[in-house]
């Protein structure tokens, strides 16, 4: 699994795990119960992690629907 994203925006976070579900790349939220531990002020952020062999499919979907500049930096 590869960082696509990380955030603290809910409505990304749905936007975009609703786009990889439409073509059906397989992802996972991680840490979205850290809030528990936070107290549920929203300061932490979740990170959607994608599929390694899929990566560069799901960076492409964000940037073809506008929302390029919220991929995390390639690290690699």
């Amino acid at each position: 699994m590869k960082e696509l994203l990380r955030s603290n925006d809910a409505v990304l976070l749905s936007y975009v795990s609703s786009l990889l579900e439409e073509d059906a790349i397989g992802f996972i939220v991680a840490d979205a119960n850290m809030s528990v531990l936070e107290g549920s002020i929203g300061i932490l952020p979740r990170r959607i992690l994608v599929e390694s062999g899929k990566i560069g499919e799901a960076r492409k979907i964000l940037t073809e629907a506008g929302i390029g500049h919220v991929i995390t930096e390639d690290k690699s």
